[in-house]
């Protein structure tokens, strides 16, 4: 049995950052959502800076922070029959991640993902392909042999994302506890649908605009967001707030916290390693929340100070210090 099997997507990040005025700016329109956009001169070659590989995604991110807290731990996933599916595996294994349940298929390409660092401090680009971790459908998944203390969910897309009710009613049926880290694919399912999920969940983990999503409650209106998640879910309610910390409510109280002031490098899978490393924190501690926080956060700023999702992460001798 294994102490924790993971469920999300499988990555293939490259990083890279384009030479300063060779070729490409920053430019301020309102066309743009974020009212700031990269150009490049179309039809000619822009030399890159530098470039960093690695693996990403959900499931694999959160895979590795708790197999370097030395959990037992295994992915059930899908990736391309690529190279870079190959490279993923290769590297889940270095992790000591259990690959029995990763899937390979030619319909689609492993996912895979652009990030351009605009040299300005610690804006980024993402250009993002949904590929073949989308694929992985009810018939694919060994349920008999799915056998964990824990489930947990990250941000499920495609095939997976419909059946995140039979993932989480398996795993409520035998007995197993769940973690739940929706993304907008999932807080898109039917309010009726979302409401069985959660009511079953231990620990329930969003972001700002994902609490807000759920509750329809402006996501600065974080006692009423509380009060309605809490009547949802009967366990854990965690909102992270990226640079403004994390609050979490066990039913009776709110526990706030802030990181403390890091040298960021790059911000990718810095959710995820705050989730994972909670929820670490909550299993080895029975359930000590503050505990829990520190080391959410501790891993987080960890990750935060390294180029890709898992090269920071927290090793199991390492969290005292770092606390």
């Amino acid at each position: 049995m294994f102490d924790i099997i993971t469920f999300g997507s499988a990555t293939w990040d490259v990083f890279l950052k384009p030479k300063p005025t060779q070729g490409w700016q920053v430019v301020k329109n309102k066309k743009f959502i974020t009212g700031k956009g990269i150009c490049f001169n179309l039809g000619s070659k822009v030399n890159v800076e530098d470039v960093y590989l690695s693996s990403g995604g959900g499931g694999t991110n959160t895979a590795a922070t708790f197999a370097k807290q030395g959990f037992r731990v295994a992915y059930c996933g899908r990736v391309g029959d690529d190279l870079s599916g190959q490279e993923i595996i290769k590297e889940l294994k270095k992790f000591g991640i259990d690959c029995r349940f990763v899937f390979k298929t030619k319909l689609k390409p492993t996912n895979c993902s652009v990030i351009l660092n605009s040299g300005l401090k610690i804006d980024r680009t993402i250009l993002v392909y949904q590929g073949a971790s989308e694929l992985l459908g009810k018939k694919d998944i060994p349920w008999s042999k799915l056998r964990a203390k824990w489930f947990y969910l990250a941000p499920l897309s495609g095939k997976l994302c419909n059946i995140t009710e039979d993932i989480v009613n398996f795993a409520y049926r035998n007995k197993m506890k769940i973690v739940f880290n929706p993304g907008n694919s999932q807080l898109s399912l039917s309010p009726e649908v979302l409401k069985r999920i959660i009511k079953k969940v231990n620990i329930l983990v969003l972001n700002q605009e994902e609490a807000s999503l759920l509750t329809k409650i402006p996501y600065q209106k974080e006692k009423k967001i509380f009060k309605k998640i809490d009547e949802m879910c009967s366990g854990i309610a965690i909102m992270t707030k990226g640079p403004g910390g994390v609050v979490v409510s066990d039913g009776k109280k709110l526990y706030r916290a802030k990181p403390a002031k890091t040298k960021v490098i790059d911000r990718t899978g810095a959710g995820d390693s705050f989730a994972s490393g909670f929820v670490s924190g909550f299993i080895k501690f029975k359930g000590n929340i503050e505990f829990s926080i520190q080391l959410g956060i501790a891993n987080a700023n960890s990750c935060l100070e390294k180029c890709g999702a898992k090269e920071g992460l927290l090793e199991k001798s390492e969290k005292f210090k770092k606390i």
